[in-house]
């Protein structure tokens, strides 16, 4: 029901979910988890003006409310803010594409976060010797090698009708 869904009331929670929160990416979407200490989840979603004009940023945020109804609820979990932010084709992708992409982006979510590999774990400026051992290596190697690189005329142009 609508009336359960809480909303993120303040710029700061928008913030906290950009920077302590994982993001994931999701056809038409990008949605934002970040942990808190509350008993209940709360949702927050947001359409820029690169998103198109206000009509298309209306539309667009009317359909990710639908979403977070229909899809988010039934996964949500209690203290986690939510925050899906429109990209360019929200308002006129494809309704089952974006209902897929958004349970496996929240199921991806919650795994990221219960393993406890977000982002302020990658770059809290602790290191272990594996690290200083790796980029020790790194610049024994010749300066004129290149990675290995996946040849473009393999990938196949995606069919996006």
């Amino acid at each position: 029901m609508v009336s359960d869904m809480k909303t993120i009331p303040s710029r700061a929670g928008f913030l906290a979910a950009r920077s302590k929160g994982e993001k994931a990416l999701a056809r038409g979407l990008v949605i934002q988890a970040v942990t808190r200490d509350s008993d209940d989840w709360r949702i927050g979603l947001t359409a820029t003006k690169k998103t198109g004009n206000a009509v298309t940023r209306n539309r667009a945020r009317r359909r990710m409310r639908a979403l977070a109804r229909d899809h988010l609820s039934p996964l949500a979990k209690n203290g986690f803010d939510y925050v899906l932010i429109a990209r360019h084709d929200t308002a006129t992708a494809n309704w089952q594409d974006m209902a897929n992409g958004l349970q496996k982006a929240i199921r991806y979510l919650h795994r990221t976060i219960a393993n406890g590999t977000n982002s302020d774990a990658k770059s809290d400026g602790k290191s272990d010797g594996k690290s200083e051992t790796k980029s020790e290596t790194k610049s024994d190697t010749k300066p004129d090698s290149k990675p290995n690189a996946k040849p473009m005329a393999d990938s196949q142009p995606q069919d996006r009708s």
